[in-house]
């Protein structure tokens, strides 16, 4: 590759997930869309949905603060208000609905959000078109992202739809169409990854397109929902939605994380996501990469943020991008798992 290229790059997601790649991947390339998730209807998001009738502005916030050059501004959008009428509310939430009712399109809010926080790149939501997110468990249907976020997933398969169907808006489209490497963000797998891939357009676009398509699985299971998980069970929930065939790589998490965050997440049933090495070779023919992926800066709970816990084990954002660096130039493709 040369010195001089700058590769396109699309990342989809939502959430602390893509917040916390997005950080590192802008400075691989000038060329990055983050592609958004929007069917969060939780916290502080669920309140401005609920009350103004706005399109769910927290995961669009979290990509446009990550790509921001403006730590003063940045700071602003991420803002919550500790206690009275605005008890955990998002400033920056706000921001975005006032944007999006003063013009009346969510888009031009964005764009211009993304003006004044001076970011690398552009933030797309997937789509434009209001929905919510339903999961079928055995003889149960959950409503709502926030309820599927927090349900025990009873039923290996549970079945998800959107209603109204949503469908991907064509910069969407044209974004991923055009990329040279398209990333799967980890993140929530069945209240924010999966609804983004159901989006009508999005499977055949990632079917059709030239990208390297690379899949960065999550470093913690979720009890409720991938308890016991190993890195081939969340390939193989993504290929269920996409197909086979689609994703080209796939990057884990190789390094172990301290005793105290362990512990921390043990007591509320979280472990690591399983690594076990003689089961990566039923993903064949898919390259396997195993990297020291964890940050060695813990987050810390914002404690105005009280609807929603938040990830505190977070990866290596730089070395997430300088693997994925390795991966456009083959001269310097690491060794498969």
């Amino acid at each position: 590759m040369r010195a001089s290229y700058e590769p396109k790059l699309v990342v989809l997601g939502g959430g602390t997930g893509s917040f916390t790649l997005l950080q590192g991947l802008k400075e691989l390339t000038s060329y990055i869309t983050a592609i958004v998730n929007m069917s969060d209807n939780g916290g502080s998001t669920g309140v401005l949905r609920d009350e103004l009738g706005v399109l769910p502005p927290g995961d669009i916030r979290q990509c446009l603060v990550a790509l921001s050059d403006n730590p003063e501004v940045r700071n602003l959008f991420s803002y919550r208000f500790a206690d009275g009428r605005f008890e955990g509310q998002s400033l920056g939430n706000i921001i975005l609905s006032g944007l999006e009712l003063q013009h009346g399109s969510f888009e031009e809010a964005v764009r211009i959000a993304g003006e004044v926080l001076h970011i690398r790149g552009r933030v797309l939501p997937v789509t434009l078109k209001k929905h919510t997110l339903y999961m079928n468990d055995g003889d149960k249907v959950v409503r709502g992202q926030a309820a599927v976020s927090k349900h025990y997933i009873a039923n290996k398969d549970p079945e998800l739809w959107q209603n109204p169907t949503p469908a991907a808006t064509p910069e969407v489209i044209r974004a991923i169409h055009t990329a040279d490497i398209v990333v799967i963000a980890p993140g929530n797998l069945y209240a924010s990854l999966l609804p983004l891939l159901m989006v009508e357009g999005i499977v055949g676009v990632l079917q059709e397109t030239k990208a390297t398509i690379v899949q960065v699985t999550n470093l913690v299971n979720k009890p409720e929902h991938t308890k016991d998980w190993h890195v081939v069970d969340y390939v193989r929930a993504i290929e269920r939605v996409v197909g086979k065939g689609v994703i080209d790589h796939v990057l884990y998490n190789t390094q172990g994380i301290s005793d105290e965050l362990l512990q921390r997440y043990a007591a509320d049933g979280e472990f690591p996501v399983r690594t076990d090495p003689e089961l990566f070779a039923e993903l064949s023919p898919i390259h396997i990469v195993g990297a020291p992926l964890v940050s060695d800066v813990f987050a810390r709970q914002d404690a105005a943020d009280k609807e929603v816990r938040r990830t505190l084990i977070r990866h290596d954002a730089k070395q997430v991008a300088a693997e994925l660096k390795n991966l456009l130039n083959p001269t310097k493709r690491p060794k498969e798992a």
